[in-house]
């Protein structure tokens, strides 16, 4: 597990005290620091995860979130391929209601062969990753 994709999912649980996941992410992230793991993340998880900050809690947070947590995450920058890459799976799937967010999370992953997510949300084991 040294490795870990980090969602926008685990990173509000671990920021917000009033969320229902916050005692497990603090928790994970203990964890994750622990076995020293490899921290990725891509630049639409970023964004996603700023509008929720500002939207939610202010820009506060979100600066504190610059500063003092992002750069514990090595940031994949999403580029033209990877984006159609998301594309291509947002388009296949059948059934289920995913967002560019996480299709393009999946595809980053793939491609970084990390089979583990960080992250609250059940899409990333209905696409056959491991989560904590």
């Amino acid at each position: 597990m040294n490795r870990v994709f980090v969602d926008t999912s685990a990173i509000i649980a671990f920021l917000s005290g009033e969320d229902e996941n916050h005692e497990k992410a603090v928790t994970g992230f203990s964890e994750l620091e622990r076995l020293n793991s490899s921290l990725f993340s891509t630049s639409y998880v970023l964004v996603e995860t700023y509008a929720l900050l500002v939207r939610r809690f202010g820009k506060a947070p979100a600066v504190q979130f610059r500063r003092g947590f992002e750069p514990l995450l090595e940031i994949v920058w999403v580029d033209q391929s990877l984006h159609d890459a998301g594309l291509d799976l947002l388009f296949s799937n059948k059934g289920r209601r995913l967002s560019l967010v996480d299709v393009v999370s999946f595809a980053a992953m793939r491609s970084l062969r990390i089979n583990t997510a960080f992250a609250y949300d059940a899409h990333f084991e209905q696409a056959g990753f491991e989560t904590l």
